[in-house]
């Protein structure tokens, strides 16, 4: 039993118009669905990713209008790390981001930015036989699109207690303090970085990282989680797929969540991300939340028609 690389990633924005702008325009991303914090429902709950909506590509964020700009430091993830395919797309980025108005600084094999909150990103180029996850922006072409999750760095004041726990959930050291999990499908990294910096949760912190399980192996991994040691949440239906929360000695949060059912369980994939979508428990709130939710871009500009990407 492995799980199944990187399931999704959560972070926090002060500004939903901002947002979407950058990851659905700057970086060629597609809003797969606007629908709401289920544990806050009156803050939008935003996600990105491949044109299918896939594990592995999906980064989302909760948007609490005019929070104040939060930092990194021990026990949180300072720095996302998404696959590219070949140095040339790190080229390309260097000079879309530099349009921006960033500061992407280019390093051999990788190219590093922070988003326009703060946000720490990585592109990397690597070889894998994991199915790339492009989203077909009209502004990025498919070569240098951004290709899924390869890693999470996190600052933990004691590495090796993280990596205990890790080991324990099955995580393969790759590297010194770089452990990988690798499914039958995909795999996904985290690498351990030892710091004791206070660190303050805010616009342009990551929340949570989301690590993907097959449905029928939910509930063992929650038990293999209780025997690791570590203290997790009953399992949560969010509808789109299922969660179990759990914190790692190094404070960092974990969900496991779920291969599905996915954005399509209320939304054609075609028109993924075009409305707020409501689980149907949330349904009733429908009329109050889209008088209160800050309204957001049309991201279909940015997308290119036809057959999505594979």
């Amino acid at each position: 039993m492995k799980l199944e690389g990187i399931h999704h990633i959560t972070a926090i924005t002060a500004d939903g118009p901002r947002n979407v702008d950058f990851y659905a325009r700057v970086l060629g991303l597609r809003l797969v669905k606007q629908t709401v914090n289920q544990d806050d429902p009156t803050v939008y709950h935003l996600f990105y990713a491949d044109e299918k909506g896939s594990h592995g590509a999906d980064l989302t964020f909760f948007e609490y209008p005019g929070a104040a700009r939060g930092r990194a430091g021990a026990g949180m993830i300072h720095r996302i790390v998404h696959r590219v395919a070949s140095d040339d797309a790190l080229a390309f980025w260097r000079e879309r981001l530099a349009a921006e108005g960033l500061e992407p600084v280019l390093e051999p094999g990788r190219l590093l930015f922070d988003d326009p909150e703060g946000l720490g990103h990585e592109l990397v180029v690597v070889e894998r036989l994991d199915e790339p996850l492009l989203a077909r922006s009209s502004e990025v072409p498919d070569e240098f699109a951004l290709q899924g999750f390869e890693a999470v760095r996190a600052y933990v004041a004691d590495p090796a207690a993280s990596e205990r726990l890790v080991r324990a959930l099955g995580f393969e050291e790759r590297a010194p303090h770089d452990f990988e999990t690798r499914g039958a499908e995909r795999g996904g990294r985290i690498v351990f970085e030892g710091s004791t910096a206070r660190g303050l949760g805010g616009a342009g912190t990551v929340h949570h990282v989301a690590w993907a399980t097959p449905p029928d192996e939910q509930e063992a991994w929650r038990r293999r989680v209780i025997e690791a040691g570590a203290d997790p949440t009953p399992v949560i239906d969010r509808f789109y797929f299922k969660s179990v929360y759990f914190r790692e000695p190094g404070g960092v949060l974990y969900e496991i969540a779920t291969i599905g059912p996915g954005f399509t369980a209320d939304e054609p994939l075609e028109s993924l991300g075009e409305r707020l979508s409501l689980p149907p428990a949330y349904e009733p709130l429908r009329s109050r939340l889209e008088g209160i939710l800050t309204p957001l871009p049309d991201t279909r500009r940015w997308r290119r028609v036809g057959t999505p990407a594979s």
